[in-house]
């Protein structure tokens, strides 16, 4: 019911934009959020599939913003872009999390044949294979399983996954304990249960995340960015002073040493309060980034620079692949219904 609601709302703000009824909304510009792009996966159990596009959709995104009078640039012209004279062409900027394999294989074919900008955001843990990524880690255990019981710090579980319904209940219970708990604990027992059932919740990490040598091979394309996304991939909010900025610093030094110039720029881990607060955002302009982005959806304004270390990022979302929903995206109204 909630996907078919919110299916129901890009459908309603797309007719209303195409009947010129979003006002302002749209901004001078919209910067947008990817994870994964690849080919469609067939398996049945996929709770992460939020986090893929495919290529296809990729290229009828930027069709679309193309034939919406877009221009693209970098993350870091955004500043300057909304500091030109009002009335001008608007700007859409795509950004990428994580690092994965596949924006080198099946996004950068794609931005490569618009001729469209791109950041990547690094996580050095994840690059490194020092950390795991708990989503995938969880998905893959409540997918071999019938049954799983896991001891985090927030609890205990012990929970069906029988059916497909109940591996979606199980994900989701299991996520949200371990959110309130002690998220490098609950991540390091989430592992632990994965290795005992066979599963390498690092050997995932290796599938899927380019390493240095990667990045580094990437990092001359003229259409690519690095910018920097901690070292663990954990929830900013509730570290203290020291390891807040050892996330920020590492994860800076860890960019300038593949490409040689310190990043600029800075995604918070999730993006929504988890990371990104005022707090968090006071040590990313102290650790001298100059734009800081978060998953709270909304376009953006000359107003919008007033808070840089906090810029709002509207997701491409692999459950709603349809051309028109960027283009409702885009409009703003949407990131208003919900209050962005």
């Amino acid at each position: 019911m909630r996907r078919a609601a919110i299916a129901g709302g890009l459908e309603a703000s797309f007719l209303l934009s195409r009947l010129g009824l979003a006002g302002g909304l749209r901004g001078r510009g919209v910067i947008f959020t990817l994870h994964h792009v690849r080919p469609a996966d067939a398996r049945p159990f996929q709770p992460n599939r939020h986090l893929d596009i495919t290529p296809d959709f990729l290229d009828a995104a930027i069709q679309t913003l193309i034939r919406r009078g877009y221009r693209f640039i970098r993350l870091d012209e955004v500043p300057a872009a909304l500091a030109e004279p009002e009335g001008g062409q608007p700007f859409a900027v795509f950004t990428l999390d994580d690092g994965f394999r596949d924006n080198r294989d099946h996004a950068l074919p794609v931005f490569e044949r618009h001729g469209v900008p791109f950041t990547i955001f690094v996580c050095k843990g994840l690059s490194e294979r020092s950390h795991t990524m708990w989503w995938d880690t969880l998905a893959a255990l409540i997918s071999a399983r019938h049954r799983v019981a896991l001891c985090l710090p927030a609890g205990r579980i012990d929970i069906d996954c029988g059916s497909m319904r109940a591996k979606c209940t199980a994900f989701d219970a299991v996520a949200r304990l371990l959110m309130a708990g002690d998220e490098a604990k609950g991540v390091a027992q989430l592992d632990a249960a994965a290795n005992a059932a066979g599963i390498n919740p690092h050997a995932l990490v290796a599938e899927t995340v380019m390493d240095r040598e990667e990045l580094a091979a990437l990092a001359s394309h003229p259409l690519v960015s690095y910018g920097a996304h901690t070292v663990s991939h954990r929830g900013l909010a509730d570290l203290n002073d020291e390891a807040l900025l050892k996330e920020y610093n590492e994860s800076a030094e860890y960019v300038a040493g593949i490409t040689g110039t310190r990043p600029v720029t800075f995604a918070y881990p999730y993006g929504d309060a988890r990371s990104a607060t005022v707090r968090t955002a006071g040590y990313a302009d102290w650790a001298g980034f100059k734009l800081s982005v978060t998953t709270r959806p909304g376009t953006l304004t000359p107003a919008s620079m007033a808070s840089p270390q906090l810029l709002p990022r509207i997701s491409l979302n692999g459950l709603y692949q349809k051309p028109r929903y960027v283009e409702a995206l885009a409009s703003g109204l949407p990131s208003k219904l919900v209050g962005g």
